[in-house]
């Protein structure tokens, strides 16, 4: 079975480590400047806790948002390529028709799946493929 994946799970990936890296330094940025606030705030006019609990809690959130995020691309990720498994060995018809025979390799990209049949045609999986197990029977005709 050849299945490779390119664009999608390798960008996106590297992504998301890149924003969760950023994420995580822009938090880490925010406690020190709220510890350096609170050190150095006036006596007289102290800190509203409540709002410092209040940004504490976005920052927060924001950082979950990206956990979350990074988590759902990789399993997109492992979802594109198990449906791409599954194509190999199957005969696949295109959603216009003009191109049909057994799948022989399937590529993962960032916008779509390509599926090589063995004559070495390339089918885009979308709407209105047809998938079969096996190629129908051809039909004969003797005069």
């Amino acid at each position: 079975m050849a299945v490779t994946a390119t664009g999608s799970a390798t960008s996106s990936t590297s992504t998301s480590s890149t924003a969760q890296k950023s994420a995580t330094l822009n938090y880490d940025n925010f406690l020190t400047l709220l510890i350096a606030q609170m050190k150095n705030q006036d006596p007289t006019d102290p800190m509203d806790a409540s709002e410092q609990m209040s940004q504490l809690a976005s920052f927060s959130q924001v950082e979950q948002t990206i956990q979350t995020n990074t988590k759902l691309d990789s399993l997109l990720s492992s979802s594109s390529l198990t449906q791409a498994g599954s194509y190999v060995g199957k005969y696949m018809t295109s959603a216009d028709g003009s191109v049909a025979g057994t799948v022989a390799s399937v590529k993962v990209y960032s916008d779509g799946i390509i599926a090589t049949t063995s004559d070495g045609k390339s089918i885009l999986v979308q709407a209105g493929i047809s998938i079969a197990d096996k190629a129908p029977a051809t039909t004969t005709t003797s005069s």
